[in-house]
């Protein structure tokens, strides 16, 4: 597992920023107990190190004509790095695939797919992803209700190098 270089009043940062984004700098320090200037030069250097990759919107899929979610297991034809890579490039490409992850399993891919209805399912499913020569094979699982998602990342396990 990857060593983090956070230390206790970083996470506190993360986890404040992941329950609400739109915190001012100084409502930030406020609640993790820094000064401001200090939270804002620890806030700049997570995002420049990566360990904040944006800020962003949720949004209720419902609300904005996009309630219907599959998760769809994908075969591919081939496994060379450069086709496989060129799959991912295109997939990656697609506004309909919200994520994609290569798995191990019955299938390489996994990808979720959100559109308006089960029409627009079938028209991205025949016209876009059926029409990759690479795809062997597609399993579509609707998703009736979620339950969950968009949770903050759980970052209890993470210590500082003093174990803290």
């Amino acid at each position: 597992m990857p060593k983090s270089d956070m230390d206790a009043i970083d996470r506190r940062i993360i986890v404040e920023l992941q329950a609400d984004a739109r915190l001012t700098n100084v409502e930030l320090a406020d609640r993790i107990g820094l000064s401001p200037s200090p939270c804002l030069r620890r806030v700049k250097r997570l995002e420049r190190e990566g360990y904040i990759e944006g800020y962003r919107a949720a949004l209720r899929r419902e609300r904005v004509g996009l309630g219907f979610s599959v998760f769809v297991g994908v075969k591919i034809d081939g496994h060379a790095n450069d086709v496989a890579l060129g799959f991912e490039k295109t997939i990656a490409a697609l506004p309909e695939v919200v994520a994609c992850h290569l798995v191990s399993g019955e299938s390489d891919y996994f990808l979720e797919v959100v559109v308006p209805d089960l029409e627009h399912y079938q028209q991205f499913l025949v016209g876009k992803l059926l029409n990759l020569s690479i795809v062997k094979e597609v399993r579509s699982n609707i998703a009736l209700q979620t339950i969950k998602a968009g949770a903050p990342l759980p970052l209890g396990h993470l210590r500082d190098q003093r174990g803290r």
